[in-house]
């Protein structure tokens, strides 16, 4: 089957991602703030309605499934059981007690904290200007924003 298109391949990603072909759409194509609804609906509809589309689409749901087997649960079930294997060790407390901090990490009972702040209590944002600094600006609203959910 032939490859997709940049903005096929961005549709089907995004479709995947959202679960809505219109968000998708919107998202990956040049849509006007004057475009109507219906328009984006039908043009959504459109390129979902593509079998290379569709097929990526497939493809993109089996590898989020296959993901998401990797769970919480899972995970917390790997933790647990080198936790007893660790402590069946009369050496294994340190392992013990690091498969205990995985789990509470894994469910968000112990949360790293990063100083996002300078000594004088302002805001540690860089000046804008290339690709790095865009990252550490992204890095500092996203470390923001966990600090106000706190």
């Amino acid at each position: 089957m032939p490859d997709l298109t940049a903005k096929q391949e961005a549709f089907a990603v995004s479709f995947v991602e959202t679960g809505n072909a219109s968000e998708a759409y919107r998202r990956t194509h040049d849509v006007g703030t004057d475009t109507k609804p219906e328009s984006i609906w039908s043009a959504a509809s459109r390129c979902l309605g593509d079998v290379k589309v569709q097929s990526r689409v497939k493809e993109l749901q089996a590898l989020a499934r296959d993901m998401a087997m990797v769970s919480v649960g899972s995970l917390t079930e790997e933790l647990e059981l080198a936790r007893v294997h660790a402590m069946k060790d009369e050496k294994g407390a340190s392992a013990a007690v690091s498969a205990t901090m995985g789990k509470a990490k894994l469910h968000g009972l112990l949360v790293e904290k990063a100083e996002v702040t300078g000594k004088d209590g302002k805001d540690l944002v860089p000046e804008a200007g290339g690709a790095r600094d865009l990252a550490r600006l992204i890095a500092f609203a996203l470390a923001k924003g966990q600090q106000a959910s706190k």
